[in-house]
């Protein structure tokens, strides 16, 4: 009996979970793998569930997809849109949405799993499917690590893993090289001295001292970097004060810093110290600030030769112009430690899941920004046909490109 995938997808949409809290996502894995017949080992970085199919000689390829939530409460008016509620770190009761194509990941990955099995008569080797917790964090891979997902299954020949993104369905964006820029998550805390709204002269303001910060940043990319680089600077959130006639004694600020590589990284994050500290002392800080890396992602990088093969092995699949170069996205992953740590090529691509014909239009009136939802909007909904079809099948074209190359 094949897997329902459409079924599928719905109860996870529906059915989201936070970073490092996919309990529920990790037992709806694990009873698809058992249907299969595949053993896994499950509680890997916490909810991580990896799998393996060993058969023959041959690479040994690992699959991944990544698989939770985040705090976003849904607008997309499906019938099956989520009304999940869930716990924050900060012990916040929060909504949760499937915002970014996580669930779509997991259903393609199962999918891609279960052709695999089906077709082992016709390719030889190994495939290790790794299902990831916490990717939102960018903390979920290293957690997997740590815990010996690479000691404890075949050492992969190559990483592959795919993103789904708002182009139209059924295109594949790919690159050779930097395909998502390298990032940090920084926690900044501003230290002033609390009072009395009344008497602002007794107090060091602190947000008075945060909101100088979050302007005086905005300069280091319009200002201080080279218009020909790439680089963010982002405050996504300012924290600071109870009630309007208290002037707090702190002030936090949590930025998110994108780059394509190590020089330019060194680069933002002196700046970004020099201005946090620079407005500290402005304001007359006895305390200097605190900053603390929350995260830190290299930059996502395709090895030239292995993406080479699966643009072609894509081509033949789909049709020439199916794939394109959709440039350098500012976003970032935390899939490449698995190929970084076991030191081999990386193949990491897009694919689309908007109606084309939406797209087109939106395209053609110039609104694509506007009318065409991104990841991480509250109206992301990618249409279930032919986004669930095309993700199997991009995973599995990929795969035996390698499986099979070995038996040339």
């Amino acid at each position: 009996m094949s897997i329902d995938l459409e079924a599928l997808y719905i109860d996870l949409h529906r059915h989201p979970e936070l970073s490092f809290q996919e309990t529920r996502t990790a037992g709806v894995i694990t009873r698809e793998l058992t249907a299969l017949g595949l053993e896994f080992v499950e509680g890997l970085g916490k909810t991580g569930v990896a799998t393996s199919i060993v058969n023959g000689d041959g690479p040994v390829v690992w699959l991944r997809a990544d698989m939770d939530g985040l705090p976003v409460a849904e607008l997309t008016g499906l019938d099956y849109a989520s009304t999940a509620r869930g716990t924050d770190p900060a012990g916040n009761d929060v909504p949760v949405m499937h915002a970014c194509g996580h669930d779509m990941h997991v259903t393609a990955l199962l999918g891609a799993l279960e052709r695999l099995v089906a077709t082992k008569d016709e390719w030889s080797g190994t495939v290790v499917a790794v299902f990831q917790p916490a990717e939102e964090y960018g903390a979920g891979s290293q957690a997997m690590i740590a815990d010996g997902v690479i000691d404890r299954f075949p050492k992969p020949d190559i990483v592959l893993g795919q993103h789904l993104t708002p182009l139209p369905a059924g295109v594949i964006g790919v690159r050779p090289g930097t395909q998502m820029a390298a990032s940090d998550g920084l926690t900044v805390k501003l230290l002033g001295r609390g009072g009395h709204g009344s008497r602002p002269h007794a107090t060091i303001d602190p947000v008075v001292m945060a909101a100088a910060t979050v302007m005086r940043l905005q300069t280091v990319v319009s200002r201080e970097i080279d218009p020909r680089e790439m680089a963010v600077v982002t405050v996504g959130s300012i924290h600071a004060g109870l009630k309007n006639n208290i002037i707090p004694a702190e002030a936090t600020l949590e930025l998110s810093l994108r780059y394509p590589d190590d020089d330019a990284r060194a680069d933002v994050m002196a700046r970004v110290e020099r201005i946090v500290r620079a407005e500290a002392t402005a304001s007359g800080a006895e305390q200097p600030p605190v900053i603390t890396v929350d995260h830190s992602l290299p930059p996502t990088i395709n090895d030239a030769a292995a993406t080479a093969r699966v643009t072609a092995a894509f081509d033949r699949a789909f049709g020439e112009g199916t794939v394109i170069d959709p440039g350098m996205f500012t976003g970032s992953e935390d899939v490449s430690w698995f190929a970084r740590e076991a030191d081999v090529p990386l193949v990491f691509w897009f694919w689309g899941g908007h109606d084309p014909q939406a797209w087109a239009e939106a395209s053609a009136r110039g609104s694509l920004n506007e009318d065409v939802p991104t990841n991480h909007s509250p109206h992301f909904a990618p249409i279930l046909h032919p986004t669930i079809e095309r993700g199997v099948d991009t995973l599995v074209v990929a795969a035996r490109e390698f499986l099979e190359g070995a038996q040339r």
